[in-house]
């Protein structure tokens, strides 16, 4: 028997073909490691070519600038009022004449002076159309705000445009004068205006009321069936607070009698008009109704789980048990 003493060097002794081996291992694990760092030495990568993939890019960007002018484009003034329109057209640039140079007014230029400076027929009569229907230019940089004309050739006139003062009316083709439209800057309201027998003339003299607000504010009585107190009228669709901050001294109610809803009696179409309470409103107390019977006092809707404190204390105004 062997001592186990003697047993632990011959776990560590190798034969001529074990040491062999292991060295051929080693050899093949340093190679894996190195040949990784050796491979740019031995392949070389073929550079790409991005010729064809940069032309197609610029094709593409010069198609989606081409799709940019193919829509219609609306020129607006200082006010946001539409001042002319005219549809774009292909190749609009190339076809441009050259046409002959001297000063002129664009408010009295006739549509052959324009056709004479190089500018195309059609975009000369979009001029003289809206001349004609009491459009002016104010100052020579206005002519660039005509759909049709090229940025350099609006540079190439700019120079020879001389309007003059006095020159009030517009022409069109016929050398027909039409007057000129001229408003006047509504003077703002000093009296108290009444919410509830105001028309739109008097809100539009209250500061920051256009048309489109008086007749929004309107509309928004009409439907509630009245005001009963001013802070309805800042509810208004589309009336920025920083307006009625202005204005809400200006408005006053002398008479609180508004259009009432019979709870007891009104269906769920005629509830649900109100503003102040929608279909889901409106079911909720034609329901409760049915199965409780008649409401006995207003109170009594607040039983209902959807009407909110909020909810009741806008409506309850209008709404009335007999």
């Amino acid at each position: 028997m062997t001592k186990p003493g003697k047993q632990l060097p011959e776990y560590f002794s190798f034969t001529r073909k074990e040491r062999m081996g292991i060295m051929a291992v080693a050899v093949l694990i340093l190679l894996c490691i190195i040949l990784p760092f050796l491979f740019p030495f031995f392949i070389t990568s073929k550079q790409a070519d991005h010729t064809a993939f940069e032309k197609e890019i610029a094709a593409l960007k010069l198609k989606e600038q081409d799709s940019g002018r193919g829509g219609a484009k609306r020129n607006y003034d200082d006010d946001n009022e539409v001042q002319y329109y005219q549809p774009s057209e292909k190749n609009y640039y190339s076809t441009q004449p050259k046409g002959e140079i001297f000063y002129f007014d664009p408010n009295t230029l006739p549509a052959a002076g324009w056709k004479k400076l190089g500018v195309r027929e059609k975009t000369a009569n979009t001029i003289q159309n809206y001349i004609s229907k009491g459009g002016r230019f104010y100052k020579p940089e206005d002519i660039g705000k005509i759909w049709g004309l090229h940025e350099d050739q609006v540079n190439r006139l700019l120079p020879y445009v001389r309007i003059e003062a006095n020159s009030t009316a517009g022409f069109n083709t016929d050398k027909t004068s039409v007057p000129y439209k001229t408003y006047d800057k509504p003077k703002y309201a000093t009296a108290p205006v009444d919410i509830n027998e105001a028309d739109t003339s008097a809100f539009i003299a209250l500061p920051g009321i256009g048309s489109k607000l008086a007749n929004r504010i309107v509309a928004f009585r009409d439907k509630l069936g009245g005001f009963y107190k001013v802070d309805q009228i800042a509810e208004t669709f589309g009336l920025p607070d920083s307006t009625y901050q202005k204005i809400k001294d200006k408005l006053r109610i002398s008479n609180i009698s508004v259009k009432k809803f019979n709870i007891n009696k009104s269906t769920v179409e005629e509830l649900k008009t109100h503003p102040y309470i929608r279909y889901n409103i409106a079911n909720a107390i034609v329901q409760y109704r049915t199965l409780h019977g008649d409401f006995s006092t207003l109170d009594d809707l607040k039983k209902i789980m959807i009407i909110t404190d909020v909810i009741y204390s806008k409506a309850a105004p209008y709404l009335t048990i007999k």
